[in-house]
């Protein structure tokens, strides 16, 4: 059975076919609008390269209309992976709107929330609005003027920050509401190397033209979405087992970087560095037999 080769060493056809564009989204259409986008244009420019156009594409946590920033998109098979991003943190930067003159214990009382939440998803929410806990891991005061807090969060996925603005301003006494929002990072991604639909555009054309190196600086093997997750190397015929189904049994692991006890999500790559599946530990990798990963996603 053949495998993707080494993430370096891959066509344009197969970059795309299994890649991720860390995609800055802009104020107005929602995150699903500007995946189909992206996809649409992508699926013409594999037309203009005279390969196979891909047909799905799937973005890493959603965003409102209004909110602007970080928004990694998965090309083709690379969408198998989408659950890694409910597993990583996110980070925002946001502007609390308060409704009254900021009191003077301000950052004590927004410190106060840096912490594990109740919370309650809005009305208009994709999940059901049920309490439910999630982490605030760092929550600083970037800036104060007149009414306007500039914070930065980051947090559990899964964190509505419209939801923390509103109990912030109840905290403070003074009533509050988030005004303007970007996401800054979604882990592994962040907002240092973000590109815009008009440079995806461009380097589309540029690949057309026989330029590949605008395309190639955009899209990423969709390995980078797992660098955040504990890993196995596997060997090739331990991965042609895991193709069929079959789960990562001990004899097949080569290494393991990660704490198997913790039973985690695991994304599992050949030597190579090409990922082939993504599970959970359930087993020793150091004993002579058994599972050592049991399925979620096979990659091939």
């Amino acid at each position: 059975m053949s495998f993707r080769p080494a993430p370096a060493d891959r066509s344009i056809e197969e970059l795309l076919s299994f890649g991720v564009v860390n995609l800055d989204k802009p104020p107005g259409p929602s995150a699903h609008q500007v995946t189909g986008w992206a996809r649409d244009a992508i699926a013409d420019g594999c037309t203009e390269l005279g390969v196979e156009p891909i047909e799905a594409a799937a973005h890493a946590g959603t965003l409102d209309p209004k909110v602007t920033g970080c928004l990694p998109i998965l090309l083709a098979d690379a969408t198998r992976m989408a659950q890694v991003f409910l597993e990583g943190s996110k980070e925002y930067v946001a502007v609390l709107e308060l409704h009254g003159p900021a009191p003077a214990t301000i950052e004590q009382t927004i410190a106060e929330f840096e912490a594990p939440l109740y919370q309650k998803p809005p009305r208009k929410s994709a999940v059901s609005r049920r309490l439910r806990v999630r982490e605030i891991y760092d929550l600083a005061v970037l800036d104060i003027r007149d009414r306007q807090v500039l914070l930065r969060v980051r947090c559990e996925s899964g964190t509505y920050i419209r939801k923390l603005c509103h109990d912030l301003g109840l905290a403070l006494g003074t009533g509050g509401h988030m005004g303007h929002l970007r996401r800054t990072a979604t882990d592994p991604f962040d907002d240092t190397d973000l590109v815009s639909m008009y440079e995806l555009v461009d380097a589309l054309a540029f690949a057309a033209d026989g330029d590949e190196e605008p395309l190639r600086s955009i899209v990423s093997p969709a390995e980078r979405a797992l660098s955040g997750l504990p890993s196995v190397t596997i060997a090739p015929s331990a991965a042609e087992q895991v193709a069929h189904g079959a789960p990562v049994y001990a004899p097949g692991v080569i290494s393991v970087e990660g704490d198997p006890s913790q039973r985690q999500l695991v994304a599992c790559y050949l030597p190579n560095g090409t990922a082939i599946c993504l599970g959970r530990f359930v087993g020793d990798p150091d004993a002579a037999s058994g599972t050592v990963v049991n399925l979620e996603r096979v990659l091939v």
